[in-house]
């Protein structure tokens, strides 16, 4: 039973397996692998924009990739894609996140820069293909979750190395990509027959639309909500201007200041941010209208401009793009500018930002200890890969396998155990 606009190609799983007798679709099936990963329980201990387990009401990793997911599923559905190709790209997207949000992340790609950098979305194509365990080779190799070719390829957020992303067209997102060195043999089987060299699928397009969605929005929501800001600071002229100016540091200049001022001062007056909160019962409702109000809108911007450019006709893998209005890519960038002047970048002033990339660069060498004689804190599930590897890069890898799956409690727990 294939979706249309899919073919058996689409479905074809990278390690064969025998023909199972369900009423199930091959890409129902590969949802149900990831709800039951353990790397998707693992992100619900994993930073989202606050510490995980610091404050009741923040989301962490897990809340968002829900998030994610439904956000997507809708915009999937109404774009005629297979709603759970969607909603795999969405569940697996920030799979690859390790503890300590960007902060880990940039910590790990100091460390790996001379073995082929680290960066979380190609530890997630690492991870469903190699690390979470499920399907073995015949030879005994892990395949991971083993998704079919359409899954994967829509999670597959930057598909080029990190020696071709100075090649991308898009010089902005050239920190960005998706396959290490040793992970290029699956990523080169779930890129065969694409069109062009840096296409992604529609669901791919869906998935990365919806992340930007969901937390342009929701790090606006917990921001206010724990006390981060006031929202009657938004209607100062002064702070209009400080997140249009650190919009633009965090995501690039190509966002005109004119154009995000218009967005910001466009939504004030639309009235889509509270004048106060008091925590009170009214006051929560009142911020979550704002995000269901906002969340509705952009989807629906986003679902009428595709469907005028396509037609109503069924949308999947390569037969078309997700079309944003200029209007609404404005307003989102503005969300993250404000999440940025708010909480991101007073964040990495503080003491426990210095603290958190020294946790990581003290567990990595820690693991690496004793090399080439694996470290005692190396877990059982890594030692098959460490006594493979041919030589210290292969090790590293491996350490900072373990490392990324670590949630912020663990590493922080195993930290302080190495210290003792």
């Amino acid at each position: 039973m294939t979706s249309e606009g899919y073919t058996r190609f689409d479905e074809e799983r990278w390690a064969p397996e025998p023909a199972k007798s369900s009423t199930r679709t091959a890409f129902q099936r590969d949802r149900a692998r990831l709800i039951h990963s353990s790397a998707l329980r693992r992100l619900g201990a994993k930073t989202q924009i606050l510490v995980a387990g610091t404050d009741d009401f923040a989301r962490t990793r897990l809340t968002h990739t829900l998030e994610v997911a439904q956000i997507g599923r809708q915009i999937g559905a109404s774009l005629g894609c297979d709603p759970d190709v969607v909603d795999c790209a969405c569940l697996a997207h920030d799979l690859g996140h390790p503890p300590f949000g960007h902060n880990g992340e940039r910590a790990l790609a100091e460390i790996a820069r001379d073995i082929g950098g680290f960066e979380g979305n190609a530890q997630t194509l690492r991870l469903l293909t190699r690390l979470e365990p499920k399907i073995l080779f015949p030879d005994g190799r892990s395949a991971g979750v083993n998704l079919t070719r359409a899954s994967l390829d829509a999670v597959i957020k930057y598909p080029w190395t990190y020696a071709d992303a100075a090649n991308h067209p898009k010089g902005e997102r050239s920190a960005k990509f998706c396959v290490y060195p040793d992970d290029r043999e699956v990523f080169d089987w779930v890129r065969r027959g694409v069109p062009q060299r840096f296409a992604r699928p529609i669901e791919c397009q869906i998935m990365d639309l919806s992340d930007d969605i969901a937390y342009s929005v929701h790090d606006v929501e917990d921001a206010i909500a724990t006390g981060a800001f006031d929202p009657g600071e938004l209607r100062q002229s002064a702070v209009v201007d400080a997140v249009v100016e650190d919009a633009r540091a965090w995501y690039g200049p190509q966002w005109n200041p004119d154009g995000l001022a218009h967005a910001f001062l466009g939504m004030l007056r639309r009235g889509t941010f509270p004048e106060r909160f008091d925590g009170s019962r009214r006051a929560l409702a009142e911020l979550k209208n704002m995000t269901s109000t906002l969340i509705g809108r952009f989807a629906d911007s986003v679902e009428n401009a595709t469907r005028d450019a396509y037609g109503n006709g069924p949308l999947a893998r390569y037969a078309g793009n997700v079309v944003i209005p200029e209007s609404t890519s404005y307003e989102i960038v503005v969300l993250k500018g404000i999440a940025v002047h708010f909480v991101m970048a007073p964040g990495e002033l503080k003491p426990s930002y210095a603290k958190e990339r020294r946790i990581i660069h003290d567990l990595t060498a820690m693991l690496m200890e004793g090399n080439p004689r694996p470290s005692n804190g190396l877990e059982r599930v890594f030692l098959d890969d460490w006594r493979e590897a041919a030589d210290d890069a292969g090790r590293l890898r491996v350490a900072i396998d373990q490392v990324a799956s670590l949630t912020d409690t663990s590493a922080l727990v195993l930290w302080n155990t190495c210290r003792e």
